[in-house]
């Protein structure tokens, strides 16, 4: 089987732009859950979430005409071709996968504001040209050089990881030698005012696993990687974060919003990468977890965590406790926390973690980063509709 390995990594995170940044970040504990500047929250009982500062964005690109998630998503992915010292030759044939979601939603809201409000035809609507997700890709593929297949991953809050398994999908089928995949989400009001009225927001920055955890927090990135193969990469001297081993990828179908009662999508997934990554569960040191802070979600992703490893017997963490749920980028994100984590023998830590829950038979690694030689770890991913990713990394 093709040996595929990650050769490049990009962020722009609630603490900034850089993969150095975001792991500073999380390494440190930092939460950067704080008051919402973005939109209006008056009248909302949650007022707060990780936003990218708007200085940073602002910053990243001097057209006017591109969202702000197409700005994020083209910073993300630019240093993470750069970080793999990417050739034109290189680009022209790499294949490109976008895990999105609310696409350019917040220049088109914010249209549509103006237009109600006023009653007159606004100059906003040159934003609507990126709207649709698939803007992302095309932005990223065009000012990057990008001449592989080019696809857009919409998988509720799975899309990131889901792009990672499809590209890895793509190097191993021999479609292409390499792939930048990734997540981008931004916050828009339909978004913020959504998981408000679905009473899934925490006032306070979230808690996952901890016995008072209330929901989650809302976070907004762009994170990107680049695949390769691995033959490939020494040849050429490319950098090696880490190695690529597999993924699992299940469909609940059990509720639109709710994860299935005993985690039926996330055991197979969990399994399915197991068995992909050939590796035994034995074999995982960490697991960077979904972990969104509400008390459903975290009840059932621990039970099936206890199904597939036993009870007690892996570190698990949520990095989302610091930069919040990114939606369609989370994936994306988590992925490259947890090949940080395996570099760095250091597994991020569950900020705001004060007091675990009874039902959760796991050390969470409260508060504090925690060092650990581990070798092989997973990430997991589970969106609306029980769309549910699961992927195993090795340390490179």
């Amino acid at each position: 089987m093709t040996r595929i390995v990650i050769s490049g990594l990009g962020v722009v995170s609630p603490y900034g732009v850089g993969v150095k940044t975001f792991w500073e970040g999380i390494a440190a504990g930092t939460c950067a859950i704080r008051p919402i500047t973005l939109i209006e929250t008056e009248g909302f009982r949650c007022r707060i979430a990780a936003e990218v500062p708007d200085p940073v964005v602002v910053g990243l690109d001097a057209s006017r005409r591109r969202s702000r998630a197409d700005r994020v998503a083209l910073a993300a992915a630019r240093e993470a071709v750069a970080d793999a010292h990417l050739t034109a030759q290189d680009r022209a044939v790499a294949a490109l996968l976008v895990g999105a979601v609310g696409g350019g939603m917040l220049e088109g809201e914010a249209w549509y504001w103006e237009e109600a409000r006023t009653g007159r035809r606004s100059p906003r609507i040159k934003a609507l040209r990126s709207i649709l997700p698939s803007s992302h890709a095309e932005t990223v593929g065009h000012c990057l050089g990008l001449g592989g297949p080019k696809e857009t991953i919409i998988m509720a809050c799975a899309s990131g990881a889901a792009s990672i398994a499809l590209g890895a999908d793509l190097i191993r089928e021999g479609v292409v030698p390499l792939a930048v995949v990734g997540g981008v989400d931004v916050l828009t009001r339909i978004c913020f005012m959504g998981f408000n009225a679905l009473k899934l927001l925490d006032s306070e920055p979230c808690r996952p696993f901890d016995r008072d955890r209330r929901g989650m927090s809302l976070g907004e990135a762009a994170a990107f990687m680049v695949l390769e193969e691995a033959e490939r990469c020494r040849a050429r001297g490319g950098p090696i974060y880490g190695e690529y081993l597999g993924a699992g990828m299940t469909t609940d179908a059990h509720h639109v919003t709710a994860p299935h009662p005993v985690g039926d999508g996330m055991i197979r997934a969990m399994n399915l990468a197991l068995d992909a990554a050939g590796v035994p569960a034995s074999e995982i040191g960490y697991v960077n977890a979904h972990g969104t802070g509400t008390p459903q979600n975290d009840r059932v992703e621990a039970l099936a965590l206890s199904c597939v490893f036993g009870e007690g017997s892996v570190l698990v963490s949520s990095t989302k406790s610091m930069v919040g749920h990114t939606m369609a980028a989370a994936g994306t994100v988590e992925a490259i926390a947890t090949v940080l984590a395996l570099q760095h023998s250091l597994i991020p830590p569950t900020a705001n973690l004060r007091s675990l829950d009874p039902g959760v038979p796991f050390d969470c690694v409260p508060e504090v980063a925690r060092p650990a030689p581990v070798e092989v770890a997973l990430s997991n991913s589970f969106g609306f509709g029980g769309q549910n990713v699961s992927l195993v990394f090795r340390k490179g």
